[in-house]
């Protein structure tokens, strides 16, 4: 009897298709679960941003007709493309200020 049971199509095939349908709305629940846990997060002011050494502008001085006017006097049609340092490489500064922005901030805690 067993071996007709798992020999039948139905069995071989449909067993294994119910178990992944039903399995994957379970993987999937969590994957979606993510979009909601991450919306909740809030946004960052002034303050705490001037804590962390982030230096923000007012929301009046940045608009974006200010911003396309600094990009329209862009020479855009003359431009060299220049390798930007890496963090492991020697004498780069922006990843010497980050390192140390990190230990402030640990010591202060």
């Amino acid at each position: 009897m067993g071996v007709r049971f798992f020999g039948r199509k139905a069995t071989r095939f449909g067993v294994p298709f119910i178990l992944l349908v039903v399995g994957g709305s379970f993987g999937l629940r969590e994957f979606a679960q993510l979009r909601y846990d991450f919306r909740t997060r809030r946004t960052i002011s002034k303050e705490d941003a001037e804590k962390v050494g982030i230096k923000m502008k007012d929301a009046k001085e940045v608009t974006l007709e200010s911003e396309y006017e600094k990009i329209a006097q862009i020479d855009t049609s003359n431009w060299e493309n220049v390798r930007g340092p890496r963090p492991w490489e020697e004498g780069n500064k922006l990843y010497e200020e980050a390192v140390e922005r990190v230990k402030k901030m640990e010591a202060g805690k």
